[in-house]
C-alpha cells in the first residue's frame, strides 16, 4: 500500500472515502472497518462484512492522525467503518484554535 500525499482511497466494507494528507513515515497498513482500504478506482468485494470493533464510523470532512507514524488522511466521504492503522485504532484530530481578534 504506496501511501502518497494526495492518493486516495476506500474503505472495502463501507461508503468511506479518504485522501491521504501526509505519508507515514514507514510501511504501514490504514484500515477502515477492520479490512484495509482499497485504491477509489477499484471494485469493493462483496464478501466481506464490517468488524464490530471497528464500527465507530469516519465523519466527512475530519482529519485522523497517527502521531507514532506521522500519518494523515482526511476523510473526504463519511462511512460506518472506523479507521486504524495496522490495527491500531486512530481517531480524528482536533481544530486548530484560531488567535483572537480583540
Amino acid at each position: 500500500m504506496d501511501l502518497k500525499p494526495g492518493s486516495r482511497w476506500k474503505s472495502a466494507v463501507c461508503e468511506g472515502e479518504f485522501v491521504v494528507v501526509r505519508p507515514a513515515k514507514g510501511p504501514v497498513s490504514l484500515e477502515c472497518g477492520g479490512h484495509p482500504v482499497i485504491a477509489h478506482a477499484a471494485e469493493r468485494a462483496g464478501d466481506l462484512v464490517l468488524s464490530d470493533a471497528h464500527a465507530g464510523g469516519s465523519a466527512a470532512g475530519k482529519r485522523y492522525a497517527d502521531p507514532e507514524t506521522g500519518l494523515e488522511v482526511l476523510c473526504s466521504k463519511a462511512g460506518k467503518g472506523s479507521l486504524s492503522l495496522d490495527g491500531r485504532p486512530i481517531g480524528a484530530t482536533e481544530a486548530k484554535k484560531l488567535p483572537s481578534s480583540d
